[in-house]
């Protein structure tokens, strides 16, 4: 099913953002005494529609941002364009009217008085820039509905109020039967219309519902840039309170990215966010992009569209609402920017500390070294704790009871050589670890057979245990059971010597 795009583009401002993700789009204004007065002490919206110089501001901010859909301008621009502008009303109203300089004028409209523009200096840059402020942007898009349309269609806002109903209604239907009935609905109207278009009977719209289709599409578009002008003001909000979070912030970094994290989930997940992500993705789709370019240049073409004298910028208002759209994902950059300098400055702040700690105790070292350490003698428990499990604690065990048999011990009348108990063989373990390191000197490992066939057995299998001993105990050593290895040597007494084994190598 699509999804349409005009239900889910309007962003209001960042009080409507509530912490529980919910922003209700149809709360009733109360316009009593109270709020009224209110709104006319606060709103920057209703106090350009007062003041005195409204005709003057409201023009010349019409004329630069509005109608060229400008979202930025440098000061030195600005200056220039606005002095060109009083310039021409002077010749028309005289040389008193308006007698500050532009640059005057400008930075009144942008104090926290006025707040009627923005002004800022970009993070690439040091010239300030000025921007419009949706309060403003609003005030301006209500004087100009107040103009005389020379067409004044109804039909095509009707028929907005029936498809978004039953948007509603198909889009929130859990009965599978209710929503096949209503689909094989539709299709029979599409398969009579294409019967119908086969007979030869074409139904087109008419003039007025032409007009009146494209002045609801163009309304609809310029409203879509409010919007994105609102939406990057709530962003600039949320950058601003991050800011100020981070710079009188005293407790921990983790409750305080909690806290921001917190924040910034909660405009992300309400109903507007929800909306603008939806809306987003959908602007960003290249097969729209080229769909609705096809369409605004087929709608142009149309003679109807063309009595009208449309403003030619409504062809590529696309392109204007992404490079909008990235000017609110440019300061969503700017916040995640902060916070990771906010960690690093964190981070950088707690090695300086460990570091003027560690100088700390050098100094003292230093200070005591020639003093008597009689008096510093500080007994220190074992470097590493006794770990035992209660599981490694053996079971008990009676104790065995030897059985002695009272057997009288005689002399044996054998002759029996004792020099079997003398006759004993000593492998050194030490000469051996030499012999294994002097040969990985050259090579990555080395093997058993090697270490033999170099340093041929002096004390036959003993000398082969004992190898194997330190083959063991070395975790670098490699005892592969998969393959085998055989060893001779010679044996004085018996000759030539052969044993299999596993394949020892030792490594580096």
């Amino acid at each position: 099913m699509r999804r349409s795009i005009i239900p889910h583009t309007r962003v209001h401002s960042l009080e409507s953002l509530a912490p529980s993700g919910r922003a209700n789009l149809t709360v009733a204004v109360t316009m009593d005494h109270a709020t009224l007065e209110a709104l006319k002490r606060g709103h920057p919206g209703w106090g350009l529609l007062a003041s005195p110089h409204a005709t003057m501001v409201v023009g010349f901010l019409h004329a630069t941002f509005i109608q060229p859909n400008v979202r930025t301008m440098s000061q030195q621009e600005l200056v220039a364009r606005l002095d060109d502008w009083l310039y021409q009303i002077r010749l028309r109203e005289g040389a008193d009217v308006y007698p500050r300089t532009a640059a005057q004028y400008l930075d009144t409209w942008a104090d926290a008085e006025h707040a009627w523009l923005r002004k800022y200096y970009p993070p690439d840059g040091d010239e300030p820039c000025f921007d419009l402020t949706p309060a403003t942007e609003k005030a301006i898009d209500w004087l100009a509905s107040l103009e005389q349309r020379q067409f004044v269609g109804t039909e095509s806002r009707l028929m907005m109020v029936f498809e978004l109903l039953r948007q509603m209604t198909e889009g929130t239907e859990v009965d599978p039967a209710a929503r096949i009935a209503e689909l094989e609905r539709r299709r029979a109207q599409i398969d009579a219309e294409i019967e119908s278009v086969r007979s030869g009977e074409v139904s087109l719209m008419d003039a007025p519902q032409v007009k009146d289709r494209f002045q609801q599409m163009a309304a609809t578009a310029r409203g879509l840039l409010s919007d994105f002008r609102e939406v990057e003001e709530n962003f600039r909000k949320l950058d601003r309170e991050i800011r100020e979070r981070i710079a009188t912030w005293e407790g921990s970094k983790g409750l305080l990215l909690d806290d921001i994290f917190g924040a910034r989930d909660a405009i992300r997940d309400s109903d507007q966010g929800a909306s603008f992500r939806a809306f987003w993705d959908l602007l960003m789709s290249p097969e729209r992009q080229d769909e609705l370019s096809s369409m605004l240049v087929k709608v142009f073409a149309l003679p109807a569209v063309r009595e009208l004298e449309p403003d030619r910028r409504l062809l590529r208002v696309h392109h204007d609402w992404l490079e909008a759209g990235e000017v609110a994902q440019r300061t969503v950059a700017r916040v995640s920017g902060q916070l990771r300098r906010y960690l690093d400055d964190q981070a950088w702040l707690e090695n300086r500390r460990i570091m003027q700690l560690i100088r700390r105790v050098e100094h003292h070292a230093v200070a005591l070294r020639n003093e008597p350490m009689d008096d510093f003698t500080i007994a220190l428990d074992d470097s590493a704790p006794t770990i035992e499990l209660p599981l490694e604690r053996p079971l008990f065990k009676p104790p065995h009871k030897a059985r002695i048999a009272s057997v009288v011990v005689s002399d044996g009348t054998a002759d029996i050589s004792a020099d079997a108990l003398f006759d004993q063989v000593h492998v050194d373990k030490t000469e051996l670890r030499t012999r294994i390191r002097k040969m990985l000197q050259t090579r990555p490992h080395v093997s058993l057979g090697d270490l033999v066939d170099a340093h041929p057995l002096q004390h036959g299998l003993a000398e082969v245990v004992a190898y194997m001993s330190l083959a063991s105990d070395d975790a670098k050593a490699v005892i592969d059971d998969a393959r085998s290895q055989t060893l001779v040597w010679h044996d004085p007494a018996r000759g030539e010597r052969r044993a299999t084994l596993p394949l020892i190598l030792f490594t580096r």
